[in-house]
Protein backbone atom coordinates (compact mmCIF):
# COMPACT_ATOMS: atom_id res chain seq x y z
CA UNK A 1 0.00 0.00 0.00
CA UNK A 2 1.01 3.46 -0.50
CA UNK A 3 -0.20 7.29 0.60
CA UNK A 4 0.75 10.32 -1.55
CA UNK A 5 2.60 12.84 0.09
CA UNK A 6 4.21 16.96 0.07
CA UNK A 7 5.15 19.61 1.87
CA UNK A 8 2.58 22.36 1.80
CA UNK A 9 4.33 25.27 0.13
CA UNK A 10 2.47 28.40 2.31
CA UNK A 11 3.96 26.43 5.63
CA UNK A 12 6.03 23.92 4.73
CA UNK A 13 3.64 21.40 6.86
CA UNK A 14 3.60 17.71 5.93
CA UNK A 15 0.59 16.89 4.15
CA UNK A 16 -1.46 13.80 2.61
CA UNK A 17 -3.70 13.32 0.01
CA UNK A 18 -7.06 12.28 0.69
CA UNK A 19 -9.82 12.61 -2.10
CA UNK A 20 -8.92 15.34 -4.31
CA UNK A 21 -7.47 17.48 -1.33
CA UNK A 22 -4.51 17.69 1.11
CA UNK A 23 -5.06 16.90 4.70
CA UNK A 24 -2.59 16.87 7.62
CA UNK A 25 -3.08 13.68 9.70
CA UNK A 26 -1.23 10.61 8.09
CA UNK A 27 -3.86 8.62 9.21
CA UNK A 28 -6.72 9.97 7.23
CA UNK A 29 -4.61 9.50 3.62
CA UNK A 30 -5.91 7.93 0.90
CA UNK A 31 -4.27 4.49 0.28
CA UNK A 32 -3.43 3.37 -3.21
CA UNK A 33 -2.96 -0.74 -3.49
CA UNK A 34 1.01 -1.11 -4.90
CA UNK A 35 -0.13 -2.01 -8.70
CA UNK A 36 -2.98 0.72 -8.81
CA UNK A 37 -2.60 3.00 -11.25
CA UNK A 38 -4.51 5.49 -9.97
CA UNK A 39 -1.63 6.37 -7.18
CA UNK A 40 0.98 7.74 -10.09
CA UNK A 41 -2.24 9.55 -11.82
CA UNK A 42 -2.40 11.04 -8.52
CA UNK A 43 1.11 11.96 -8.38
CA UNK A 44 1.29 13.44 -12.12
CA UNK A 45 -2.36 15.58 -10.68
CA UNK A 46 -0.54 16.84 -7.60
CA UNK A 47 2.55 17.68 -9.62
CA UNK A 48 0.68 20.43 -11.64
CA UNK A 49 -0.45 22.19 -8.36
CA UNK A 50 3.05 23.92 -7.60
CA UNK A 51 1.56 26.76 -6.05
CA UNK A 52 -0.12 24.49 -3.50
CA UNK A 53 2.69 21.77 -2.82
CA UNK A 54 6.21 21.22 -3.24
CA UNK A 55 7.60 17.64 -4.28
CA UNK A 56 4.80 15.41 -4.09
CA UNK A 57 5.65 11.56 -4.13
CA UNK A 58 3.89 8.41 -2.92
CA UNK A 59 5.37 6.30 -0.39
CA UNK A 60 5.33 2.87 1.07
CA UNK A 61 3.32 2.18 3.99
CA UNK A 62 2.65 -1.12 6.32
CA UNK A 63 0.35 -2.47 8.27
CA UNK A 64 1.09 -1.93 12.05
CA UNK A 65 -0.72 -2.18 15.32
CA UNK A 66 -3.67 -0.67 15.52
CA UNK A 67 -3.74 1.09 12.28
CA UNK A 68 -0.52 2.25 9.21
CA UNK A 69 2.56 3.20 9.35
CA UNK A 70 5.17 4.79 7.08
CA UNK A 71 7.51 2.18 6.23
CA UNK A 72 10.60 4.43 6.37
CA UNK A 73 11.65 6.41 9.15
CA UNK A 74 12.15 9.36 7.30
CA UNK A 75 8.42 9.16 6.54
CA UNK A 76 7.42 8.27 10.20
CA UNK A 77 9.27 10.99 11.11
CA UNK A 78 7.45 13.24 8.72
CA UNK A 79 4.21 11.87 9.39
CA UNK A 80 4.65 12.94 13.94
CA UNK A 81 6.31 16.03 13.27
CA UNK A 82 8.12 18.25 14.28
CA UNK A 83 9.92 16.40 16.22
CA UNK A 84 11.98 18.54 18.40
CA UNK A 85 9.40 18.00 21.29
CA UNK A 86 6.79 15.59 21.39
CA UNK A 87 4.38 18.52 22.81
CA UNK A 88 4.22 20.39 20.22
CA UNK A 89 2.72 19.50 16.04
CA UNK A 90 1.01 16.22 15.41
CA UNK A 91 2.42 13.94 18.14
CA UNK A 92 1.33 16.35 21.11
CA UNK A 93 -2.51 16.07 19.20
CA UNK A 94 -2.32 12.07 19.59
CA UNK A 95 -4.62 10.26 18.21
CA UNK A 96 -4.73 6.34 17.06
CA UNK A 97 -3.06 6.99 13.62
CA UNK A 98 0.07 8.74 15.56
CA UNK A 99 -0.33 5.50 18.07
CA UNK A 100 -0.22 3.23 15.19
CA UNK A 101 3.12 5.33 13.96
CA UNK A 102 4.99 4.93 17.11
CA UNK A 103 3.89 1.43 17.74
CA UNK A 104 5.20 0.40 14.10
CA UNK A 105 8.32 -1.40 14.05
CA UNK A 106 10.77 -2.50 11.60
CA UNK A 107 11.12 0.38 10.06
CA UNK A 108 13.56 0.75 6.73
CA UNK A 109 15.61 2.97 5.39
CA UNK A 110 13.85 5.30 3.00
CA UNK A 111 12.24 3.91 -0.09
CA UNK A 112 11.43 6.14 -3.13
CA UNK A 113 13.37 9.41 -2.31
CA UNK A 114 16.60 7.25 -2.24
CA UNK A 115 16.40 6.83 -6.13
CA UNK A 116 16.07 10.45 -6.15
CA UNK A 117 19.36 11.22 -4.39
CA UNK A 118 21.58 8.46 -5.82
CA UNK A 119 20.34 10.44 -9.21
CA UNK A 120 22.25 13.63 -7.86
Amino acid sequence: MKVLTANRLIDGEVVFWKDGRWIEPFADAQQFADDDAAGEETVAAAKTQSTVVVDPYLIDIVEAPGGWAPVSYRERIRALGPTNEPTHGKQAEGGAGIEAILAATGAARSTGRVDLIRRK
